[in-house]
């Protein structure tokens, strides 16, 4: 039996993605999304608390990803959760966890870009639009 393992992350790029390709010869695409959350403390003051998430998105999700994203671009992603583990040159084992990336909403572009934005990101939505018309309804 499967658990549940599911994550929703929404924030902006803080740098721009890294295309990559496997030796199998499938593309993956790295990027990391930085998130912000406000807190009340004491004396009405609020913190603010960043964090940030590795993500890693595959095949034509991670060429699209690696076409269409920026640094400060907003996107959310939806994916899993995985865990990667090896041990160094010197036997020290070591552990990070990273977001397997099952599907990617870009936000649209911030004023201070948009005049970054090409036709790639119009192209990329109308062929998503006719991927999604064409596939079946279960």
């Amino acid at each position: 039996m499967n658990h549940l393992n599911s994550i929703l992350v929404e924030g902006n790029l803080v740098r721009d993605p890294n295309l990559r390709g496997t030796p199998s010869g499938n593309q993956v695409c790295d990027f990391t999304v930085a998130t912000n959350r406000s807190y009340k403390v004491a004396d009405q003051k609020y913190e603010n608390e960043v964090s940030y998430f590795d993500v890693e998105a595959w095949s034509r999700l991670g060429a699209a990803c690696a076409q269409n994203l920026k640094k400060g671009r907003g996107v959310r992603v939806v994916g899993r959760l995985k865990q990667d583990r090896w041990t160094d040159t010197e036997g020290k084992p070591h552990a990070r966890v990273k977001i397997v990336a099952e599907h990617i909403e870009f936000k649209p572009m911030t004023k201070a870009n948009k005049e970054e934005t090409s036709k790639s990101d119009e192209t990329f939505i109308e062929e998503a639009k006719r991927s999604e018309a064409s596939m079946p309804v279960f």
